[in-house]
Protein backbone atom coordinates (compact mmCIF):
# COMPACT_ATOMS: atom_id res chain seq x y z
CA UNK A 1 0.00 0.00 0.00
CA UNK A 2 2.83 2.40 0.78
CA UNK A 3 4.38 1.69 -2.66
CA UNK A 4 1.02 2.40 -4.36
CA UNK A 5 0.65 5.68 -2.42
CA UNK A 6 4.15 6.77 -3.44
CA UNK A 7 3.38 5.95 -7.11
CA UNK A 8 0.12 7.91 -6.94
CA UNK A 9 1.85 10.93 -5.41
CA UNK A 10 4.58 10.85 -8.07
CA UNK A 11 1.93 10.46 -10.77
CA UNK A 12 -0.08 13.44 -9.54
CA UNK A 13 3.04 15.57 -9.20
CA UNK A 14 4.13 14.71 -12.76
CA UNK A 15 0.70 15.49 -14.24
CA UNK A 16 0.52 18.80 -12.40
CA UNK A 17 3.98 19.75 -13.62
CA UNK A 18 3.05 18.91 -17.24
CA UNK A 19 -0.13 21.03 -17.01
CA UNK A 20 1.88 23.93 -15.60
CA UNK A 21 4.48 23.74 -18.39
CA UNK A 22 1.79 23.33 -21.06
CA UNK A 23 -0.19 26.30 -19.76
CA UNK A 24 2.93 28.46 -19.77
CA UNK A 25 3.80 27.51 -23.34
CA UNK A 26 0.24 28.09 -24.52
CA UNK A 27 0.21 31.48 -22.85
CA UNK A 28 3.41 32.48 -24.65
CA UNK A 29 2.45 31.34 -28.18
CA UNK A 30 -0.89 30.71 -29.86
CA UNK A 31 -1.80 28.02 -32.37
CA UNK A 32 -0.60 30.07 -35.35
CA UNK A 33 2.62 31.14 -33.74
CA UNK A 34 1.13 34.40 -32.58
CA UNK A 35 1.91 35.77 -29.18
CA UNK A 36 -1.20 35.29 -27.03
CA UNK A 37 0.08 36.17 -23.53
CA UNK A 38 -1.75 36.33 -20.26
CA UNK A 39 -4.14 39.18 -19.47
CA UNK A 40 -2.31 42.08 -17.85
CA UNK A 41 -3.27 44.88 -15.50
CA UNK A 42 -2.10 48.44 -16.04
CA UNK A 43 -2.27 51.13 -13.34
CA UNK A 44 -2.20 54.78 -14.36
CA UNK A 45 -1.75 57.43 -11.69
CA UNK A 46 -2.69 61.05 -12.25
CA UNK A 47 -4.38 60.47 -15.62
CA UNK A 48 -8.06 61.33 -16.00
CA UNK A 49 -8.67 61.87 -12.26
CA UNK A 50 -7.71 64.61 -9.84
CA UNK A 51 -5.96 63.56 -6.64
CA UNK A 52 -8.06 65.99 -4.60
CA UNK A 53 -11.31 64.41 -5.85
CA UNK A 54 -9.90 60.98 -5.02
CA UNK A 55 -9.09 62.10 -1.49
CA UNK A 56 -12.62 63.50 -1.11
CA UNK A 57 -14.12 60.17 -2.14
CA UNK A 58 -11.75 58.41 0.27
CA UNK A 59 -12.84 60.73 3.08
CA UNK A 60 -16.51 60.08 2.27
CA UNK A 61 -16.04 56.31 2.46
CA UNK A 62 -14.13 56.76 5.72
CA UNK A 63 -17.05 58.67 7.23
CA UNK A 64 -19.50 56.01 6.03
CA UNK A 65 -17.31 53.32 7.59
CA UNK A 66 -17.27 55.16 10.93
CA UNK A 67 -21.01 55.88 10.81
CA UNK A 68 -21.94 52.98 13.16
CA UNK A 69 -19.39 54.21 15.71
CA UNK A 70 -20.79 57.74 15.43
CA UNK A 71 -24.33 56.44 15.99
CA UNK A 72 -23.23 54.46 19.04
CA UNK A 73 -20.96 57.03 20.66
CA UNK A 74 -22.60 60.38 19.89
CA UNK A 75 -26.26 59.50 20.48
CA UNK A 76 -28.45 58.06 23.21
CA UNK A 77 -27.81 54.48 22.04
CA UNK A 78 -25.04 53.83 24.59
CA UNK A 79 -27.16 54.53 27.67
CA UNK A 80 -30.20 52.67 26.35
CA UNK A 81 -28.45 49.44 25.35
CA UNK A 82 -26.50 49.24 28.62
CA UNK A 83 -29.63 49.71 30.74
CA UNK A 84 -31.51 47.08 28.73
CA UNK A 85 -28.60 44.67 29.14
CA UNK A 86 -28.60 45.30 32.91
CA UNK A 87 -32.34 44.67 32.95
CA UNK A 88 -31.96 41.29 31.28
CA UNK A 89 -29.07 40.37 33.57
CA UNK A 90 -31.00 41.34 36.69
CA UNK A 91 -33.96 39.16 35.74
CA UNK A 92 -31.61 36.24 35.14
CA UNK A 93 -33.26 35.23 31.87
CA UNK A 94 -29.91 34.57 30.15
CA UNK A 95 -30.46 35.34 26.43
CA UNK A 96 -34.12 36.34 26.65
CA UNK A 97 -34.80 38.80 25.11
CA UNK A 98 -32.14 37.96 22.49
CA UNK A 99 -29.39 40.38 21.56
CA UNK A 100 -30.92 41.20 18.18
CA UNK A 101 -34.17 42.25 19.82
CA UNK A 102 -32.45 44.41 22.44
CA UNK A 103 -30.25 46.12 19.85
CA UNK A 104 -33.22 46.77 17.56
CA UNK A 105 -35.31 48.12 20.45
CA UNK A 106 -32.44 50.34 21.60
CA UNK A 107 -31.98 51.60 18.05
CA UNK A 108 -35.61 52.65 17.66
CA UNK A 109 -35.62 54.27 21.10
CA UNK A 110 -32.49 56.17 20.04
CA UNK A 111 -34.30 57.34 16.90
CA UNK A 112 -37.16 58.59 19.08
CA UNK A 113 -34.83 60.44 21.45
CA UNK A 114 -32.69 61.88 18.66
CA UNK A 115 -35.63 62.96 16.48
CA UNK A 116 -35.36 66.72 17.24
CA UNK A 117 -31.62 66.62 16.58
CA UNK A 118 -32.16 64.63 13.38
CA UNK A 119 -34.79 67.07 12.12
CA UNK A 120 -32.46 70.01 12.75
CA UNK A 121 -29.57 68.28 10.93
CA UNK A 122 -31.78 67.35 7.97
CA UNK A 123 -33.45 70.74 7.56
CA UNK A 124 -30.35 72.86 8.14
CA UNK A 125 -27.65 70.62 6.68
CA UNK A 126 -28.62 67.62 4.58
CA UNK A 127 -31.55 69.10 2.61
CA UNK A 128 -29.69 72.31 1.60
CA UNK A 129 -26.61 70.24 0.74
CA UNK A 130 -28.62 67.95 -1.54
CA UNK A 131 -30.06 71.04 -3.25
CA UNK A 132 -26.50 72.41 -3.71
CA UNK A 133 -27.24 75.46 -1.57
CA UNK A 134 -24.36 74.89 0.86
CA UNK A 135 -20.94 73.29 0.58
CA UNK A 136 -19.68 70.10 2.17
CA UNK A 137 -17.81 71.86 5.03
CA UNK A 138 -20.94 73.83 5.86
CA UNK A 139 -23.06 70.67 5.95
CA UNK A 140 -20.55 68.95 8.22
CA UNK A 141 -20.56 72.00 10.47
CA UNK A 142 -24.35 71.81 10.80
CA UNK A 143 -24.11 68.10 11.71
CA UNK A 144 -21.49 68.89 14.34
CA UNK A 145 -23.63 71.69 15.80
CA UNK A 146 -26.65 69.37 16.04
CA UNK A 147 -24.77 66.57 17.79
CA UNK A 148 -22.95 69.08 19.99
CA UNK A 149 -26.28 70.52 21.13
CA UNK A 150 -27.49 67.09 22.23
CA UNK A 151 -24.26 66.03 23.91
CA UNK A 152 -23.92 69.35 25.73
CA UNK A 153 -27.22 68.72 27.53
CA UNK A 154 -26.16 65.26 28.75
CA UNK A 155 -22.46 65.66 29.51
CA UNK A 156 -21.21 66.47 33.01
CA UNK A 157 -18.79 69.30 33.66
CA UNK A 158 -16.52 67.07 35.76
CA UNK A 159 -16.02 64.72 32.81
CA UNK A 160 -15.07 67.61 30.55
CA UNK A 161 -12.71 68.94 33.18
CA UNK A 162 -10.92 65.59 33.29
CA UNK A 163 -9.50 66.07 29.79
CA UNK A 164 -8.45 69.64 30.52
CA UNK A 165 -6.68 68.47 33.69
CA UNK A 166 -4.84 65.77 31.76
CA UNK A 167 -3.74 68.11 28.96
CA UNK A 168 -3.04 71.07 31.26
CA UNK A 169 -5.09 73.44 29.13
CA UNK A 170 -7.25 76.15 30.71
CA UNK A 171 -10.95 75.37 30.83
CA UNK A 172 -13.19 77.46 28.53
CA UNK A 173 -15.87 79.81 29.74
CA UNK A 174 -18.77 78.08 27.96
CA UNK A 175 -19.37 74.57 26.70
CA UNK A 176 -19.59 75.91 23.14
CA UNK A 177 -15.83 76.51 23.26
CA UNK A 178 -15.05 72.87 24.14
CA UNK A 179 -13.43 71.08 21.16
CA UNK A 180 -15.36 68.19 19.71
CA UNK A 181 -12.54 65.73 20.47
CA UNK A 182 -12.90 66.69 24.15
CA UNK A 183 -16.69 66.67 24.17
CA UNK A 184 -17.25 63.21 22.66
CA UNK A 185 -15.18 61.17 25.16
CA UNK A 186 -16.55 63.23 28.05
CA UNK A 187 -20.08 62.52 26.78
CA UNK A 188 -19.31 58.78 26.59
CA UNK A 189 -18.05 58.76 30.19
CA UNK A 190 -21.17 60.60 31.35
CA UNK A 191 -23.42 58.15 29.50
CA UNK A 192 -21.63 55.15 31.00
CA UNK A 193 -21.93 56.60 34.50
CA UNK A 194 -25.63 57.36 34.10
CA UNK A 195 -26.34 53.93 32.59
CA UNK A 196 -24.58 52.13 35.46
CA UNK A 197 -26.47 54.19 38.03
CA UNK A 198 -29.80 53.21 36.44
CA UNK A 199 -28.64 49.59 36.20
CA UNK A 200 -27.79 49.56 39.91
CA UNK A 201 -31.27 50.80 40.81
CA UNK A 202 -32.80 48.12 38.59
CA UNK A 203 -30.79 45.40 40.31
CA UNK A 204 -31.99 46.22 43.85
CA UNK A 205 -35.55 44.73 43.78
CA UNK A 206 -34.39 41.56 42.03
CA UNK A 207 -31.47 41.21 44.44
CA UNK A 208 -33.82 41.49 47.42
CA UNK A 209 -36.06 38.83 45.88
CA UNK A 210 -33.05 36.52 45.40
CA UNK A 211 -32.05 36.98 49.04
CA UNK A 212 -35.57 36.25 50.29
CA UNK A 213 -35.84 33.07 48.21
CA UNK A 214 -32.37 31.93 49.30
CA UNK A 215 -33.27 32.49 52.97
CA UNK A 216 -36.53 30.55 52.64
CA UNK A 217 -34.82 27.62 50.92
CA UNK A 218 -32.10 27.54 53.57
CA UNK A 219 -34.71 27.59 56.35
CA UNK A 220 -36.52 24.69 54.68
CA UNK A 221 -33.29 22.72 54.43
CA UNK A 222 -33.21 22.67 50.66
CA UNK A 223 -29.49 23.26 50.35
CA UNK A 224 -29.07 21.48 47.02
CA UNK A 225 -31.76 23.46 45.20
CA UNK A 226 -30.27 26.56 43.44
CA UNK A 227 -32.10 29.73 44.55
CA UNK A 228 -31.97 31.11 41.00
CA UNK A 229 -34.22 28.33 39.73
CA UNK A 230 -36.92 29.23 42.25
CA UNK A 231 -36.54 33.02 42.15
CA UNK A 232 -36.67 33.44 38.37
CA UNK A 233 -40.43 32.72 38.04
CA UNK A 234 -41.09 35.17 40.87
CA UNK A 235 -38.91 37.76 39.14
CA UNK A 236 -40.86 37.36 35.93
CA UNK A 237 -44.15 37.56 37.84
CA UNK A 238 -43.03 40.73 39.63
CA UNK A 239 -41.79 42.26 36.40
CA UNK A 240 -45.06 41.54 34.60
CA UNK A 241 -47.27 42.78 37.46
CA UNK A 242 -45.54 46.16 37.67
CA UNK A 243 -45.39 46.43 33.84
CA UNK A 244 -41.61 46.53 33.95
CA UNK A 245 -40.88 47.26 30.30
CA UNK A 246 -43.19 50.26 30.40
CA UNK A 247 -41.50 51.61 33.53
CA UNK A 248 -37.96 51.00 32.26
CA UNK A 249 -38.67 52.53 28.86
CA UNK A 250 -40.38 55.55 30.39
CA UNK A 251 -37.53 56.11 32.84
CA UNK A 252 -34.98 55.86 30.05
CA UNK A 253 -36.78 58.35 27.83
CA UNK A 254 -37.34 60.81 30.68
CA UNK A 255 -33.68 60.61 31.68
CA UNK A 256 -32.77 62.46 28.46
CA UNK A 257 -35.05 65.37 29.24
Amino acid sequence: MKIIEKINIKYLFTVSLLFLIGGTVFAQSGPAGTNVGLPGIALNFGQGADLVDTLKVLGLFTVLTLAPAIVILCTSFTRIIIVLAFMRQAMGTQNMPPNQLLIGFALFLSVFVMQPTGEYIYKQGIAPYMEHKITTPQALSVIEIGLRGFMSKQVKKADIGLFYDVTGRPAPQTIKDVPIHFLIPAFIISELKTAFQIGFLLYIPFLILDMVVASVLMAMGMMMLPPVVVSMPFKLLLFVLVDGWHLVTGSLLRSFH
